[in-house]
């Protein structure tokens, strides 16, 4: 088995600008936190068709889904979901190589797990979103029942129950979803993309009117 002294970086012929420069767009990384339940999944896919219908080529990353396929190999020890929230940094790093708006929504209940998502993508093109939605609600929301089994300790080390959720102290976005839907949710993220100018103008099919053709 070798080590990392013999695995060598591999530079192309194509880089991430040139993928930009097709795709007419600056790609970047909306990561969802929060409790199980909040609503992380939820928005991330109102957003992803919302700049789909500005014209944007965007990808949703949900941790469930990778369970499904890249992470089935993993179970739910607390080593294991960690590693779980490091292999969707690291695709969500490729994602943003090959030119996307990636939306990762993911529980990722510790700052470190966090901070290590952040370093794989430029300063300035990583958004944190902490769905910010209290427990008693997000138990509410319970259609897995994972909160009842929690509680009645057939589930171990579940956030919120007997796992810690380290809060995000400085997200860029903080929205809690108590009386409030989706589309308004998605209002005050697109209002923060576009006044930080992560985006350009969000009517329907308006970032495609600047789409240069060959």
């Amino acid at each position: 088995m070798g080590n990392q002294s013999e695995v060598f970086w591999q530079d192309y012929t194509v880089s991430r600008h040139d993928r930009t420069a097709l795709l007419n767009q600056e790609p970047m990384v909306l990561w969802f936190t929060g409790l199980s339940g909040a609503g992380k999944t939820t928005l991330a896919n109102c957003l992803a068709k919302r700049l789909y219908d500005c014209g944007y080529a965007t990808y949703v990353l949900d941790g469930d889904n990778l369970r499904h396929g890249l992470n089935r190999d993993l179970d739910f020890s607390v080593a294991a979901r960690q590693e779980n929230v490091r292999r969707m940094a690291e695709v969500a790093g490729l994602m943003y190589d090959a030119g996307l708006i990636t939306l990762a929504a993911c529980i990722s209940p510790f700052k470190a797990e966090r901070d290590f998502a952040r370093s794989l993508v430029p300063a300035g093109r990583f958004v944190e979103v902490f769905v910010d939605t209290p427990l008693a609600l997000c138990e509410e929301r319970d259609n897995k029942g994972l909160y009842r089994r929690a509680r009645a300790g057939e589930i171990s080390n579940f956030t919120g129950i007997d796992s810690p959720f380290e809060r995000p102290e400085e997200p860029e976005i903080a929205i809690n979803t108590s009386g409030r839907s989706p589309g308004q949710c998605i209002e005050t993220i697109m209002d923060y993309l576009t006044t930080r100018r992560l985006i350009s103008p969000t009517e329907p099919g308006a970032h495609n009117t600047t789409r240069q053709r060959a």
